[in-house]
């Protein structure tokens, strides 16, 4: 019997590839093995890559890396990688070993299988996105052509000279895994093995990320390139490129087919001052843009100090004293679940109740309860809005006329007044109180003051108040991004300078209102013939652009 499927075994071990960087790259299968996992046992590169799709409470122990200085110092192995493996697995746990890239190019991995089968431990292998594959791919630079092509892989690091000559003597596509220091001499063995200086060549660092980075050049000029770039000398040199040698990875195609670093928000830090319920979807979309969202609560959400007022509303709707309720927030929609809940009820407790909603993100949580609104607004998605298509009270087709409108304690009185001009009694109940959130780590507040963050979307007067009393103002150079006039006129007021403002009230328009601001300013670098920069980059004494 094959000693990968011995029934007898302990324990079982799935070999998982994490793909080169970019989370997303995760297989479906991956994300299923991690989900079902006791131990996890991945390497530090890709350990919040795959840590993020792990239950709770998944067992983490820690690799011990060991390099010549602890050997020489006497620090002992406590242990490593197999080890660990080994251990879990004989204790009848599911264990799932994470690796960059995909684990049938990983030699340790290679070596913890031999182990496995040669302990009849029943293990599987999840296959990833090869770095020497998907780098590529994200730089624009394909392997093969239409006519088609001989494509080679070399690992700088263990290439023999007969590895050398074989390529060299190709007029095929090379790809490359080697390190930004070492790069130009990998360049030099092909020259040597025969392979024309004025070859194509590109070279690609953190790929697949938002920090990612591509130079086009050829073999014979790529350390110049690089040294004029002001990525070399740097310590940053070990850092693992992916370079591609060969007509595929031409400059004039890259730049029609560079798909991912070309992206309106491409490695922008910003910065979403909402809760973390609220900022999901937004951060979501940022991200597609190449954006690297920070969320930031700049409010909290508690519940009303006296309930009582929430909970005979509530027992009102059961009992048919409504004929509506609006919602206006994702937060009035949470409220009202989790009282729901409390008493034992569902979404069927709005059977007969028509049921508004001040915009698109909450009518979604309605949705997502389970309770499809009658009413949301047709224009402006705002208390104004709502009222503009909300019906006036009619006696004659309206049993009832009272609405139940659940909200913060801070909220304006401009649907209260304009429910009661349409002829309805409104019960106007505190919900959830909003509170001040507390200041974010000084890291954060650091990089607010100082510039770090290329953009901030702000999607209300309060998160503006808020954010600059928790952690001061934005510095100047950080693209102020506002959702309408009444925020922006806020925004002013604390000395801010705004740049984009969306065309409509929604955060989804706001979020693409700053990819458009994104792309423009891209456009007229490239125009220019500038190298493309974020805002964070123009700052007095800012750091070139990170390449780890």
């Amino acid at each position: 019997m094959s000693p990968t499927t011995n029934p007898t075994a302990a324990g079982n071990v799935t070999f998982l590839g994490a793909g080169p960087g970019d989370p997303g790259l995760l297989t479906l299968r991956a994300v299923e093995a991690l989900a079902s996992a006791d131990v996890l046992i991945a390497e530090p590169a890709v350990l919040d890559v795959v840590r993020a799709h792990a239950r709770a409470g998944v067992d983490t122990p820690q690799l011990t890396v060991v390099d010549e200085a602890s050997t020489t110092a006497g620090i002992p192995v406590l242990r490593d990688a197999a080890n660990l493996v080994m251990e879990a697995a004989r204790s009848g746990r599911r264990v799932v070993r994470a690796v960059s890239g995909d684990p049938g190019l990983d030699g340790d991995a290679a070596g913890e299988m031999l182990a496995c089968a040669s302990e009849g431990i029943p293990f599987e292998v999840v296959p990833g996105v090869a770095a020497a594959v998907g780098v590529p791919a994200y730089a624009g630079v394909p392997l093969r052509g239409a006519a088609g092509a001989d494509v080679r892989f070399v690992d700088a690091r263990t290439a023999s000279e007969r590895c050398w000559a074989e390529v060299g003597a190709s007029d095929g596509t090379v790809v490359v895994s080697t390190t930004l220091e070492t790069v130009a001499a990998a360049a030099g063995e092909l020259v040597s093995a025969g392979r024309k200086p004025d070859t194509p060549m590109s070279v690609t660092i953190a790929g697949t990320t938002t920090r990612q980075r591509t130079w086009s050049a050829t073999l014979g000029t790529v350390a110049q390139v690089l040294k004029q770039a002001k990525v070399l000398p740097s310590p940053d040199g070990h850092q693992a490129v992916i370079a591609v040698v060969g007509e595929r990875s031409a400059p004039a195609q890259r730049d029609q087919l560079s798909w991912f670093e070309s992206k309106p928000l491409f490695g922008w830090r910003v910065l979403v001052p909402r809760t973390k319920e609220q900022a999901a979807s937004l951060s979501d979309q940022l991200r597609s843009y190449g954006a690297v969202p920070h969320e930031v609560p700049t409010i909290a959400v508690e519940p009303p100090r006296t309930p009582q007022q929430m909970e005979r509303a509530v027992k009102g709707l059961v009992t048919g004293r409504y004929e509506w309720i609006a919602f206006t927030s994702v937060n009035a929609v949470k409220a009202v679940r989790e009282k729901f809940e409390e008493y034992g009820l569902d979404a069927r407790a709005f059977a007969g109740i028509k049921v508004a909603a001040v915009g698109e993100q909450t009518a979604a949580s309605l949705i997502e309860f389970g309770v499809k609104p009658d009413l949301v607004p047709s224009g402006e998605q705002s208390a104004a809005g709502l009222l503009e298509d909300w019906p006036p009270y009619d006696p004659v087709f309206d049993p009832i006329d009272r609405v139940f409108l659940p909200r913060a304690d801070i909220a304006t009185e401009t649907l209260v007044a304009g429910l009661i001009e349409l002829g309805w009694e409104v019960d106007d109940v505190t919900a959830y109180r909003t509170v001040r959130a507390s200041p974010p780590p000084a890291d954060t507040r650091e990089a607010i003051k100082g510039g770090g963050f290329d953009a901030v979307l702000f999607t209300s007067s309060s998160t503006v108040r808020n954010l600059v009393g928790i952690a001061g103002k934005p510095h100047n150079v950080t693209v102020i991004a506002c959702i309408g006039p009444a925020t922006a006129k806020t925004a002013e007021e604390h000395g801010l300078r705004v740049d984009v403002m969306a065309p409509e009230p929604s955060v989804h328009k706001l979020a693409q209102a700053l990819a458009d601001f994104g792309a423009a300013r891209r456009d007229a670098a490239l125009e220019a013939g500038e190298h493309v920069t974020r805002p964070s980059e123009r700052r007095p004494g800012a750091r070139r652009r990170r390449t780890t």
